[in-house]
């Protein structure tokens, strides 16, 4: 599902127009942005946690050359789903026969 599937689905649960709706989504996605990227961590219950992690500066090899590079620190958003997220997800999923 893309922005504007998305965007369709929730005016259409919600009774809000399209452009609205829009309007809450870029809101939304820009208060996690800006939360997330000064260290906060945003929690939503039932679906889950959106955090940054850090990772370090670490070595590599260049596969060409076999010459070692250094791979810069950076820093990462990360998604951790909640219990009722998963288990809708597992409940979905068909099962083989």
């Amino acid at each position: 599902m893309n922005k504007k599937e998305l965007v369709e689905h929730l005016a259409a649960k919600t009774k809000l127009t399209k452009v609205k709706t829009e309007e809450v989504l870029d809101a939304f996605t820009s208060v996690v942005s800006r939360a997330i990227s000064k260290g906060a961590e945003v929690r939503i219950v039932d679906f889950g946690t959106f955090t940054v992690v850090h990772r370090k500066a670490t070595e590599g090899r260049n596969p060409r050359t076999g010459a070692v590079i250094t791979i810069a620190a950076k820093s990462k958003p990360k998604f951790r789903p909640g219990k009722a997220l998963t288990e809708a997800v597992n409940r979905n999923k068909k099962k083989p026969a």
